[in-house]
């Protein structure tokens, strides 16, 4: 009789210990999610060895590599898990994204004209494929954070997690400067080229546009790369302001490399936002060295 009244408490008491049970479960992972954020603010000793010392030891014992690639697995699984998300919600508005990226168009998407039989399908999987990934790099971006930041000192730790956002801004802001402003003054002198008109198709249309957006926006993340690499003393403000007309020379070229067309203006488009990045990558780069330890720039003088 006991064990019969005993089953129907269990059973009564079965979904409120079901709830207990999730509530639990739920502030075990919060409070085991605090514990490893904070772990990463805390100032701890790091080995500052050579790194010829470290290619050594590691030749030695292979072994000591296997830790770091389990974490690198763990946090590379999570960052295609994210962008497996990001693509699906992509796919479901890719209709939106493609109008809204034929907006340059005079008839908007209504010009574009397939010939292929498979060209529209390539086109959405491309732009799919591409807008999951943009919507997912800030999140791409913070998993190669946890990665390296064993490895950081705490002063480190905090730049580079400041540096996300600052990346991700410049990233958007050039491939808003791409789609605004250099699109708009580009697709006319292509499509016009000689009076010989042009009928565009989806799949080199988008290619084209999505190719520009994103090496415009990665030529706007110069001024962040140039601060970290003075931040860690590989180069000098000095030197490149010295050096500004070999970099000009440089940017045309790359710019020529970059931009879509022949002629002097669009390739001038490139070049204008390039050359005011470098500038201001001189002066963050001399914001970075005066942030810098006397030990450190003692370090640094001696480059």
């Amino acid at each position: 009789m006991r064990k019969f009244f005993h089953t129907i408490w269990k059973i009564i008491t079965a979904p409120f210990r079901f709830i207990i049970w999730i509530g639990r479960s739920i502030g075990t992972t919060l409070n085991k999610g605090a514990q490893n954020v904070s772990s990463y603010f805390k100032d701890e000793e790091i080995d500052d060895a050579p790194i010829g010392d470290t290619l050594a030891a590691t030749i030695e014992n292979p072994r000591a590599l296997l830790p770091h690639i389990n974490a690198l697995r763990k946090h590379l699984l999570r960052a295609v898990l994210a962008m497996v998300i990001t693509t699906a919600i992509s796919f479901l508005f890719v209709r939106e994204i493609l109008s809204y990226l034929a907006a340059p168009l005079a008839g908007g998407i209504h010009e574009l004209v397939a010939i292929d039989v498979t060209e529209n399908i390539g086109t959405v999987m491309r732009v799919t494929l591409l807008s999951g990934f943009t919507i997912a790099l800030p999140y791409v971006i913070f998993e190669v954070w946890l990665f390296i930041a064993p490895a950081l000192k705490l002063n480190s730790r905090i730049k580079g997690l400041l540096a996300i956002p600052v990346a991700i801004f410049l990233f958007v802001g050039g491939m808003a400067f791409a789609f605004y402003i250099m699109l708009p003054a580009a697709l006319p002198f292509l499509f016009n080229f000689m009076g010989l008109s042009t009928q565009p198709r989806p799949s080199s249309y988008y290619n084209f546009v999505t190719l520009i957006m994103f090496w415009i926006g990665v030529t706007f993340e110069f001024p962040l790369v140039i601060y970290l690499l003075a931040n860690l003393g590989l180069i000098k403000a000095k030197t490149l302001a010295s050096q500004w007309r070999l970099a000009i020379v440089i940017i045309a070229i790359l710019a020529a490399a970059i931009t879509p067309t022949v002629d002097p203006v669009n390739m001038g488009l490139v070049m204008a936002p390039m050359i005011v990045l470098y500038f201001i990558s001189i002066g963050l780069a001399y914001f970075a060295q005066r942030n810098r330890s006397p030990k450190q720039k003692e370090a640094l003088d001696k480059v």
